[in-house]
């Protein structure tokens, strides 16, 4: 089950108050959501944007009232709010955690410890606005040259031996399943899976352009005095938010990034690595 993480702090910085609107561009299980919409009853609305077409059908099934669904990713974020005439935005949060769902039942190569194929997409019906999605974490490693497999996982993973692992990946080649990436990385006597796998999901998927563009998106349909909230799980992903908010015209409510108490991380251990940031729009 995916837990939502940091949800106290999420309601201490995003405050809703009752008939207020707000946005989860990462509605995934709801968890926030629904904590969201029981202090902004008994007309406040939530507009959740899931990106992956088998996570939103299942909310489909749970759909709660005041609660607008919307298959799609954060990087159209203005559009997908124009279309559903949704406002005023009195606040919205990002919480970029990879769904347990994912990692568990996916069966798309997410985690190194099952032996699947290694797809990596998050949208893998390519029915999000009619655009396709063909790239995959395997095109990636048995199509594209040792120089740029080496650059993905420097910068996408901060691998320090991107090129041990890089060379090692080309030698191996095809490699189409999660333990024969696991093998071929071992080979090369790297065993920092959970970097390289994170920086072949963040370039199949685009992950770093999508937050750059809902960002910007989202300060932008924010109401004045709304309040954004968003929390990440690695310093890539920090560092990109982090920028944001030094560059934008929202006032930072947190000069240092929230994380979770002890308590938190152990009920929940998946929590360990998160930081929350926000700032309201003036």
């Amino acid at each position: 089950m995916h837990i939502p993480v940091l949800k106290k702090e999420v309601l201490e910085f995003l405050n809703p108050k009752p008939n207020e609107n707000f946005i989860d561009c990462t509605i995934n299980g709801g968890g926030h959501a629904v904590a969201i919409l029981e202090k902004t009853s008994p007309k406040g609305k939530i507009l959740g944007i899931e990106l992956d077409k088998e996570i939103y059908e299942k909310l489909k099934l749970k759909m709660a009232d005041r609660l607008i669904l919307v298959n799609d990713s954060y990087a159209n974020l203005k559009e997908i709010v124009k279309e559903n005439n949704f406002g005023p935005i009195n606040g919205i949060l990002f919480d970029l955690g990879m769904s347990s769902w994912h990692l568990e039942e996916s069966g798309r190569g997410f985690t190194f410890l099952k032996d699947e194929p290694l797809d990596m997409r998050y949208d893998i019906t390519q029915s999000v606005k009619g655009k396709t999605q063909n790239l995959t974490a395997e095109k990636i490693l048995n199509n594209y040259s040792q120089e740029d497999i080496e650059k993905i996982l420097r910068e996408y993973g901060e691998e320090r031996f991107s090129r041990k692992v890089a060379k090692k990946i080309i030698e191996d080649r095809p490699i189409k399943t999660t333990l024969e990436l696991v093998k071929a990385i071992k080979q090369a006597r790297v065993y920092s899976f959970s970097r390289i796998f994170q920086a072949l999901r963040i370039a199949v998927n685009q992950e770093f352009d999508s937050l750059e563009k809902g960002l910007n998106q989202a300060e932008e349909v924010l109401a004045p005095n709304g309040r954004l909230a968003v929390i990440s799980f690695h310093s890539l992903e920090d560092r990109i938010v982090k920028n944001f908010f030094k560059n934008s015209n929202l006032k930072i409510l947190t000069k240092k990034p929230i994380i979770p108490s002890k308590q938190e991380i152990k009920e929940n251990l998946r929590s360990r690595s998160s930081k929350l940031r926000a700032g309201i729009k003036q």
